[in-house]
Order: structure tokens, then sequence, then C-alpha cells
């Protein structure tokens, strides 16, 4: 259930309308999804959630200093800054640019200086992942913007240990507690409208 692209029309509480819905992607799929929003938000296209699981959202991961406080392992499972450096080098590569006034301002979500507009979101990230501090800051900048923000560090959680060990609690936890922020924010209708 985690991870797939995922659409769907609904209603949240002040954000009703056809258009409404929500946005569920993880890892790169999660920056876009991300990028997703923040073009909907630009073109007055209300959603009535936003789920980020373990986002990819800044380019800059990888080159940032290691945080002396921080886990030994983190950024080295599964997805390391190696890695990191690679994914981002293709995803950008050519010219254009990231920021408001080049041709792809969508491109590195992390990068967005105005994330008001933007719907509630949950934003969901192990302590283990290279994408912690990135993805903490965020949920940090979607508060301070005034967006209704539930951020959910996992102790001892790596990049995608959803995929590797779906069943562990701590796993199952993390996934009701997303659930929980998708059904508080979505209302399905009760039938085909007429």
């Amino acid at each position: 259930m985690l991870g797939g692209p995922d659409l769907a029309a609904g209603r949240g509480p002040g954000r009703g309308g056809p258009a409404a819905g929500r946005r569920r992607r993880e890892s790169a799929g999660g920056g876009t999804a991300a990028a997703l929003v923040q073009r909907a938000v630009d073109h007055g296209i209300h959603l009535a959630a936003q789920v980020l699981i373990y986002p990819m959202l800044d380019d800059r991961a990888a080159a940032r200093a290691r945080d002396a406080s921080a886990p030994g392992t983190r950024g080295r499972l599964l997805w390391s800054r190696s890695l990191d450096r690679l994914g981002w080098a293709v995803y950008l590569r050519g010219p254009g640019g990231t920021g408001p006034g080049s041709a792809r301002p969508y491109a590195v979500p992390g990068r967005r200086t105005d994330l008001a507009g933007t719907p509630p979101t949950w934003v969901g990230v192990g302590d283990l992942d290279l994408f912690h501090d990135d993805d903490v800051a965020y949920a940090g900048r979607l508060r301070r913007a005034g967006v209704e923000c539930e951020l959910v560090v996992m102790p001892g959680m790596y990049h995608a240990a959803d995929r590797v060990a779906p069943q562990a609690p701590v796993i199952r936890a993390w996934r009701r507690s997303m659930l929980a922020h998708l059904r508080h924010h979505l209302v399905v209708p009760d039938g085909p409208s007429a």
C-alpha cells in the first residue's frame, strides 16, 4: 500500500470540490509529489492532504557535513550519499536551474521558499535515513508557513525499511499514523454523485 502513485478524489475540511484530493509517494516519488503539490498550490488547485514518505526533497543533502550527533549509520543503509549525488545529477542534468525564475522551478521542492497554502502534510522518515535532516527541516518550514504538518520520525528506521520489513511492529505503527492522517483529512462521498 505504501508508495503507489495515487491521486484520489475526496473532500477535506475546508477543501471541498471535485479537485480536492491527496498526493502520496515515497523517496524520489515523495519529492515528485511535493513538487506536484507546490505546482497545484501555485495554480489554485486545493488538495485535501499530502503524505510524504521519506521524501527526497533537496539536492544538497549529500553535500552537507555529517551531523556529529547523528547516528553513525545515518545515510549508509540502502540509500547513501553517493547514490543521492548520482540520482540528483541524473535528474537535474542540463540547463534550466531550479529557482523560482528558472525553467524548472519545481525540480527541487526543498529549495522552495514559500510553502504557504500547502495542504495538511504528513512527513515520515527514519532517524537513520539520509533524508532525515532535510525532511525534519521541511516539516518545520511547513509549520512556520502555517501549514498543519505531522512529522513522524521512527528510531532505528533506515531508508525504505518499510519495504524490507513491512510487518515489523514499528513499521505497522508508522503506517497507521499515515493512514490516520489521510482518514482525518479525506471524506469519501457516500455514493456516486448525482
